[in-house]
């Protein structure tokens, strides 16, 4: 299917028409706060992804500058008064666009296919302003050159990243003793005082990287519940999750049994899939969710736990994604129904409050994707309040971004960073020890963030502080 193909589906079309322009989702859009232009807004972009299923414009130029600056927070989507469904509006767009890139590699100043003949005709100048139908908003193009080496490599490395990394656990957890060994041969003091001199993206991936820790889970058996056992739930565990971030999938393992339930792990899942849409790698994120399902069949699971928003959201979209798929359809609105993040889990199933003493004074960062996506907010703040000794401070702006984004931050570092340095003064303002989050990228985000503006504050997943509070009981 081409990029036309896609842009022009009939419910891609629907979903373009629900926008109405009426601005709300403005101020919600961390890219327009920033930026305050028009085509770094969701009606803006919306107006894009019209123009270009109308082929009044190319995929290359504006439409993929601005497409790509999106960070896909859903923020809008809370916003909305129509209910715009702008992530999967996005998804499509990026899906057009990961079709259209080898032609961009190829053909650079000519625009890509579809392009106005304008467009193709002054590739290598600026164009005069453009007035998208139906839209009062005008646009100017970028020039249309040949992107430079600088953005091929990075391309390269994406796409390994999305390919060769991700979606293999052993592969991941080396790369994490490899950070680990850099770790405790004390480079890291060395490589800030060179980092400043390279690409953003080397100093934000150096930045993020949380002290690793090794001592995995034991997914051999089944992790049996402590006390009378209330049934048993399967654990997503993730990817970069599970590499980099082991003691929150152990703490998430232990406050389960403590509640009640037998833990167990699927041992062919894989990646959840949320990069690869992000990047719009649609083959590779069908590949991945049916991995998932065939993974996690033939359990009798109360629930598949998962303990990070972004994945969570992917996991709870595999129905939409593979609505289409005779053999995988059912199957997929199956173990969607099963999906729970596990501050909605223990929600509903938190049979061992936790009694155990966390004196500190805590401000909540949400995922996106958690809160907008998944639409879960209060959920973790009722868990945090459970626990004795916690002061929970609320930041003024929850519902913004703090940047991340999934790979965001690592392939558009410069509006990351401003981005998270709005979070961050939001974050300083609340004068807390705990930072928690919900989310791998986020938490990693977070760790990055307490360095750059040198907070005296530790950063922890909301299991972590109900962990803490069920052994300070002990």
């Amino acid at each position: 299917m081409s990029h036309i193909d896609l842009l022009n589906q009939p419910d891609f079309r629907r979903k373009l028409d629900q926008c109405i322009h009426c601005g709300l989702c403005l101020s919600a859009c961390p890219t327009y706060t920033v930026n305050q232009l028009e085509m770094d807004s969701p009606r803006g972009r919306i107006s894009l992804m019209r123009a270009a299923a109308d082929g009044r414009i190319g995929l290359a130029g504006a439409f993929q500058e601005h497409i790509d600056l999106c960070l896909g927070c859903r923020a809008c989507e809370t916003a909305c008064p129509s209910g715009v469904q702008y992530g999967l509006l996005l998804e499509t767009a990026k899906a057009a666009l990961a079709q259209e890139q080898p032609s961009f590699r190829r053909r650079g100043a000519e625009g890509g296919r579809g392009g106005d003949k304008e467009t193709r005709r002054q590739g290598e100048g600026r164009l005069a302003p453009f007035t998208l139908h139906n839209s009062p908003f005008t646009i100017h193009y970028s020039q249309f050159l040949n992107p430079p080496l600088a953005s091929r490599i990075s391309l390269a490395v994406q796409r390994f990243g999305l390919r060769e990394l991700m979606p293999h656990r052993g592969r991941l957890r080396l790369l994490a003793r490899a950070v680990k060994l850099y770790q405790q041969l004390g480079l890291t003091a060395l490589a800030r005082r060179v980092l400043p001199k390279l690409p953003p993206a080397l100093t934000t991936m150096e930045g993020m990287a949380p002290p690793v820790d090794l001592r995995y889970l034991d997914e051999s058996r089944p992790a049996p519940a402590l006390g009378p056992k209330r049934g048993q739930v399967a654990f997503f565990t993730g990817c970069v999750q599970d590499a980099f971030l082991a003691g929150v999938n152990r703490a998430t393992v232990r406050v389960l049994q403590r509640n009640g339930y037998e833990v167990h792990f699927a041992p062919g899942q894989t990646c959840c899939n949320a990069a690869a849409l992000h990047s719009g790698d649609t083959a590779q994120a069908h590949a991945l969710a049916r991995q998932n399902i065939d993974a996690f069949s033939g359990g009798d699971f109360v629930a598949i736990v998962n303990n990070a928003g972004g994945c969570g959201a992917s996991l709870k979209g595999y129905d939409h994604l593979l609505a289409d798929d005779p053999i995988y359809a059912e199957r997929a609105r199956a173990f969607v129904a099963k999906v729970q993040d596990i501050s909605e889990f223990l929600a509903d199933h938190l049979h061992k409050p936790p009694t155990g003493h966390v004196q500190a004074r805590v401000t909540y960062v949400d995922s996106c994707h958690l809160r907008h996506g998944q639409k879960i907010s209060k959920q973790p703040r009722s868990l945090l309040k459970s626990i004795p000794g916690i002061e929970l401070v609320e930041l003024a702006q929850p519902d913004m971004c703090c940047g991340s984004a999934g790979i965001y931050n690592l392939v558009q570092p410069a509006m990351a960073n401003q981005v998270l340095d709005a979070k961050l003064a939001d974050v300083r303002a609340m004068h807390a020890g705990i930072i928690v989050t919900a989310n791998t990228g986020c938490y990693m985000q977070m760790v990055y963030g307490v360095k750059r503006a040198h907070l005296n504050a530790t950063v922890m997943h909301v299991v972590e502080v109900l962990e803490k509070s069920y052994a300070n009981a002990t």
